[in-house]
């Protein structure tokens, strides 16, 4: 019986972005398995020529079922991004242990992102050509990426917090620094993305060049002729880049802000999927279906 039809074992319920959150052990290695089968097809495929049907087909679960857990494929990378920031932020974080200088600590942070993400690089420009639409919801500031932008800013905080320079630094400064250090992240992101050689090597020379001028920016911070660049910089953050955390989301629908779904809701859940999985099927190529 499928997870999504299955009413007996547990529930699962979808949050903002129509990504069901499984609540039981069997749901979970059911996610998990249609995660890890589309992460293998798209490096085998690559990502633009890897169905739905076909990735459902290969994991061994009906299309229905694996709309029921991701509604697109874009939600997929999504699961792929939250799963692999926490990845990230766990290696970061051993790496990290025992260290307390702050500019060796933020090296350590950005190059175990790159080591993380290198499995993924060949197809990295199939994703970034999506993740670039400000209206699609793998877009670093959509509602959609929230948790796995908590999850980095929140390893940002503490590569920040448990250095030798937090202490020194103004309080102002270290409430704005770690949303600015994911902001870096991403940049080395989006040059890690267009790096064509080998192991990305220019993307780890880039970091281990630009981190020490990063780290002695912070520093200089601390010396009371630069507080008022400070406060204009936090203002500046908090007015106009802040603020765009999430606004380029699909407009909020009224199921998000409904109670939890009783029970008797699941079967339209499940419908829900259903019918989703059927049309998204008629409109995938028949090119693509073939080569499957």
């Amino acid at each position: 019986m499928d997870d999504a039809a299955a009413t007996s074992t547990g529930s699962t319920d979808a949050p903002r972005g129509g990504r069901a959150l499984p609540k039981t052990d069997k749901s979970e290695q059911t996610r998990a398995l249609i995660l890890d089968t589309a992460m293998r097809m798209f490096q085998e495929r690559g990502y633009d020529k890897t169905t739905m049907r076909a990735i459902a087909g290969e994991a061994g679960v009906s299309v229905g079922n694996a709309y029921y857990y991701f509604e697109s494929k874009e939600y997929l990378i999504q699961g792929f991004y939250d799963r692999m920031t926490h990845e990230h932020a766990a290696d970061a974080r051993a790496r990290m242990a025992g260290v307390q200088d702050f500019a060796t600590r933020l090296d350590i942070a950005l190059t175990a992102w790159v080591d993380c993400a290198a499995p993924y690089h060949q197809f990295a420009s199939q994703f970034f050509r999506t993740a670039a639409d400000p209206n699609s919801p793998l877009s670093p500031f959509s509602d959609e990426s929230h948790p796995a932008r908590t999850t980095a800013v929140e390893l940002f905080r503490e590569v920040l917090l448990e250095s030798e320079l937090a202490p020194k630094l103004d309080t102002e400064l270290t409430e704005l620094l770690p949303d600015l250090l994911w902001l870096h992240e991403m940049a080395v992101v989006l040059y890690w993305v267009f790096d064509r050689t080998e192991d990305t090597e220019r993307t780890r020379a880039f970091v281990k060049r630009c981190t020490p001028l990063v780290a002695k920016l912070v520093g200089l911070t601390r010396y009371r002729m630069f507080r008022p660049i400070v406060r204009d910089a936090k203002g500046l953050i908090h007015d106009f880049i802040v603020p765009t955390f999430g606004m380029a989301a699909r407009p909020p629908r009224a199921s998000d802000h409904a109670p939890q779904a009783a029970p008797a809701r699941k079967t339209r859940k499940t419908a829900k999927a259903a019918k989703s999985a059927k049309a998204a099927e008629s409109t995938e190529s028949d090119s693509v279906d073939s080569a499957d």
